[in-house]
């Protein structure tokens, strides 16, 4: 473990950017951009494309260390280059951006009222090129959509599972298990969420750390127990569909808790801006939600 690393991501100020989209993913988010679907041809030209977005976003003056602390990548972002340099290594060597890896490999069919990660195949050699590629911390994300305790349990218990895994394997594993927030319990879904995962963190041995990705509760401050924990390093926030505006207005609610926005970051960047426009528009989405995530 980089102490180096790890004493950033625990007391900097900033928030994390999830640009991770996956297969299933990618052409919505080149759709947003302003890349349609018939204007590609096949996975490789898509996540072809889909690299110079990130690339065009992480080498943009705008995405900085000041605001930012972490990026999560996609598996295929990691093993590409930007500027000559693996992407991981460019982001910490040139912009001294922590650089985070999803590892999950989507969900499973609903059941019980959530979706559990579906199998990781080969998990660890994954991590082998993890730590090759110098990857700080990974990213796993299951979804709740009833209040269901059963379906709840079996969701934390997975997260938890792999988690020390990715722990032993010398990472900071970034847990997920995402309400959705059209749920109509989504505050039920969070009040057992929340026991489930206090009896996980009770469980775990004093050098064991993680992070939670959380959706912003419904309760303002209701992860504050959680985020004083001694065995979490930071909790962050998706922004699960809310708009950017939305999504800072729900934040700023919810002391010690910061962002790790997707679509609320990219809101409004197309392809066909130029390099000004593009980078104006990114810098003022990056300082609405630094602001909010260090209020």
């Amino acid at each position: 473990m980089n102490e180096k690393q790890m004493a950033r991501m625990s007391t900097g100020k900033g928030f994390i950017a999830a640009l991770d989209q996956s297969g299933g993913s990618t052409p919505k988010a080149l759709r947003l951009y302003g890349i349609p679907e018939d204007s590609y041809s096949g996975d490789d030209q898509m996540f072809d494309l889909v690299h110079e977005m990130r690339t065009r976003i992480i080498t943009s003056p705008s995405f900085t260390s000041e605001h930012i602390l972490g990026a999560i990548l996609f598996e295929k972002t990691m093993d590409r280059q930007i500027e000559g340099l693996y992407s991981a290594d460019f982001l910490w060597e040139k912009k001294g951006i922590l650089p985070i890896l999803k590892v999950d490999k989507g969900l499973a069919e609903k059941k019980d009222g959530v979706q559990i990660m579906k199998p990781i195949p080969e998990f660890d050699k994954l991590m082998e090129r993890a730590a090759e590629r110098h990857i700080f911390a990974t990213k796993m994300r299951s979804v709740v959509h009833e209040a269901n305790p059963a379906g709840i349990a079996e969701n934390v218990a997975q997260q938890f599972e792999i988690g020390k895994k990715i722990i032993a394997a010398g990472f900071v594993p970034i847990l997920e298990p995402e309400v959705n927030i059209k749920s109509e319990s989504k505050a039920d879904c969070e009040a057992i969420l929340k026991e489930e995962m206090k009896k996980h963190l009770a469980e775990l041995g004093p050098d064991e750390k993680l992070m939670f990705k959380l959706s912003i509760p419904s309760v303002n401050g209701f992860y504050s127990d959680i985020i004083a924990d001694e065995h979490v390093v930071r909790c962050v926030a998706l922004s699960g569909g809310y708009s950017r505006e939305e999504s800072c207005a729900l934040l700023a609610k919810n002391p010690g808790l910061i962002a790790s926005f997707s679509r609320a970051l990219t809101e409004g960047l197309r392809a066909d801006q130029t390099d000004d426009a593009f980078n104006d528009l990114l810098a003022k989405s990056i300082k609405m939600i630094y602001d909010t995530s260090i209020a």
